[in-house]
């Protein structure tokens, strides 16, 4: 299975309900999640460029701009939960959602190098004929049009959110506005360990909690191996389809 063929069912899926203002139909939401470090936002990129190749206008939109300010976070004693449900303003993304369809809205982004939500770096969206929402607290009653699901074994979960940890605290050897340069003192070893407490105390008790029943609401469901190649995908989370028959 490749990126190529993902994007070929979403196309077939989104049919004559994409098109965007210009076209008289409203964009086609695709909403993408699964655990901490899955691969959401490279997988977003990757079908963005594929579909728009062939013609359709792709934007893609981060459920992490919707991440309450770690302001409130604090004040709520939420901090240590950062990623679960409540943490997020899912009535803002919700709204943000439905507002794409009818014109233009707008979209917080979130610093993955400040750890917090930076209203400078907001987007204003016009509707495109495919929208892309990647992240977290995404759930059956989220308003998108198709739902998707990446799933990849724990193991492989933690080791790639290891990676990405120990990427982020190296750059903040160079940047000591990066929310990571609090961890400057760590060797390599230590912010490994770090970043594996992290893992099993946060993102692996939402993954099982919060994230992956997810997996059996969505339309989609994409299975990757441990190199990040996609392996499988499924229809409804229950059944593999091939390319004769593809999922309806």
């Amino acid at each position: 299975m490749s990126v190529a063929a993902l994007a070929e069912q979403i196309v077939a899926r989104a049919g004559g309900r994409a098109g965007g203002r210009a076209g008289g139909r409203r964009p086609f939401l695709v909403g993408l999640t699964g655990a901490v470090a899955a691969g959401k936002s490279t997988l977003a990129a990757a079908l963005a460029e594929a579909i728009g190749a062939g013609g359709q206008t792709v934007e893609i939109v981060s459920t992490d701009g919707f991440l309450r300010p770690n302001a409130d976070l604090d004040a709520a004693g939420l901090t240590r939960r950062k990623g679960f449900p409540e943490t997020y303003d899912l009535a803002a993304l919700d709204r943000a959602l439905i507002a794409i369809r009818r014109g233009p809205a707008e979209f917080p982004v979130y610093s993955h190098v400040t750890y917090d939500v930076d209203p400078a770096l907001a987007r204003r969206l016009h509707p495109p004929d495919l929208l892309i929402v990647e992240g977290l607290a995404l759930f059956a009653d989220t308003p998108v049009d198709l739902l998707i699901y990446l799933q990849a074994d724990e193991a492989d979960l933690e080791a790639w959110f290891v990676e990405r940890f120990l990427g982020f605290w190296r750059a903040a050897a160079d940047d000591p506005s990066s929310f990571y340069a609090r961890f400057s003192h760590l060797d390599a070893a230590g912010a490994a360990a770090l970043a594996r407490a992290v893992w099993g105390s946060v993102n692996l008790p939402n993954l099982r909690e919060n994230i992956a029943p997810v997996r059996e609401a969505s339309d989609l469901v994409v299975r990757k191996g441990a190199d990040h190649a996609i392996l499988e995908i499924l229809s409804g989370g229950r059944s593999r389809f091939g390319e004769s028959a593809p999922p309806g």
